[in-house]
């Protein structure tokens, strides 16, 4: 284990970052989600904890506060997951880390606020068969100029991401054939995917701006793109994961987001133009990523060929590596990454369980089990 938080070089200022999540609530012997989100979020806040409610009744999300390193980062994530696990357990049921419910109608009733029951009206089945939970990454960026250029940065990259963390195979009681099923509901929306490519900040308000007067979006909370300056924080946020089975993958995702969007910041000084991928190719990536996961094939959108998903990932290390090495986190990336291909993520663990003997009862066991799991000591942060 090494120590990530040191003194960093004082030429590399190493960005804060934050880390969502979000998870299901659901019953421990059929898998079905339990509409039961309230009541877990006020056991937790007994426990001290803030969980906030999400779009469906048997949805939470988990928050990280501002964090400085991977220990901080991981620190925060396991508590928030021991306490949110233990407040559904409270309540009857299992919190899971799942891109999409296991079992049950499409459908399910939504939050009751204000924003929420605009949503449903104006979106439809769409809002409604949107209990999907994915995981956020926001890295501090210095201006929205920037933040914006970044993004653009960071397209090719995205569907590289997803295959790492699909965690969505099963969904109403079947293997779809997908690793991350989550991302190809997510696809239905209007903005959702693939950031466009924009040329400046004025470039990508002008875009949302019409998103919202043409009623795509009800407001600029649902830009859904998979990278997007935020609206509130002076951050870029990546939201193209599925929530990730494990602590281990989730401070995995988060810091290799952070050393993704520091070289882009760097390449935007240098005046670097990022590579104009077309949303063919992006969408093209994007359906293989979400098809195979980490076990199959990717589209390596620099040389617009197929490769093995693992050379993908090796070609994302190498790109962010100075970054990694200079803050003092490449061996502990190199080994959690070595450990989900070895292992498997989310995906492959979901397989593995039903394939056992077609019980949901198991992969809700798996689930569960890994939710909360604790990272091994030669692999934590």
């Amino acid at each position: 284990m090494i120590n990530v938080d040191r003194p960093l070089p004082s030429d590399l200022e190493l960005p804060t970052l934050g880390v969502e999540e979000e998870f299901l609530v659901v019953d421990p012997d059929s898998g079905l989600p339990l509409p039961v989100a309230g009541e877990v979020i006020d056991v937790a806040r007994g426990f001290g904890a803030d969980l906030r409610p999400e779009l469906t009744l048997a949805q939470v999300e988990s928050n990280t506060p501002v964090c400085r390193g991977m220990r901080e980062v991981r620190g925060h994530l396991l508590t928030a997951r021991s306490v949110a696990a233990a407040a559904a357990l409270r309540v009857g049921g299992r919190l899971l880390a799942v891109g999409v419910p296991l079992a049950g109608p499409t459908a399910q009733p939504l939050t009751d606020t204000e924003r929420y029951a605009r949503i449903g009206r104006d979106y439809g089945a769409l809002a409604a068969e949107h209990g999907v939970c994915g995981c956020h990454v926001h890295v501090a960026v210095p201006d929205r100029e920037t933040a914006v250029q970044v993004c653009n940065h960071l397209r090719p990259w995205l569907p590289v991401l997803l295959a790492l963390t699909a965690n969505s195979p099963i969904h109403q009681g079947v293997d779809t054939g997908y690793a991350s099923w989550r991302s190809v509901l997510v696809g239905r929306w209007a903005c959702s995917g693939a950031p466009p490519f924009f040329t400046s900040a004025e470039h990508y308000d002008a875009v949302v701006d019409m998103m919202v007067d043409s009623g795509a979006v009800l407001d600029r909370g649902m830009v859904y793109w998979d990278a997007r300056p935020s609206d509130h924080l002076p951050t870029v946020e990546v939201r193209v994961s599925d929530v990730p089975a494990t602590v281990d993958e989730t401070v995995l995702l988060a810091v290799l987001v952070r050393a993704l969007v520091t070289t882009a910041v760097q390449a935007v000084e240098r005046g670097e133009w990022a590579l104009p991928v077309s949303e063919q190719a992006l969408r093209a990536a994007y359906w293989r990523a979400a098809r195979d996961g980490i076990t199959g094939q990717g589209l390596d959108l620099f040389a617009n060929r197929r490769a093995p998903a693992s050379h993908l990932l090796g070609h994302l290390v190498r790109h962010v590596r100075p970054v990694l090495r200079r803050t003092g986190e490449l061996r502990a990336v190199n080994s959690l990454l070595t450990k989900v291909l070895q292992v498997g993520n989310g995906a492959v663990r979901q397989r593995r369980a039903l394939q056992r003997d077609g019980r949901l009862a198991d992969v809700v066991a798996v689930l569960s089990r890994h939710t909360g799991q604790d990272c091994l000591p030669e692999t934590a942060a």
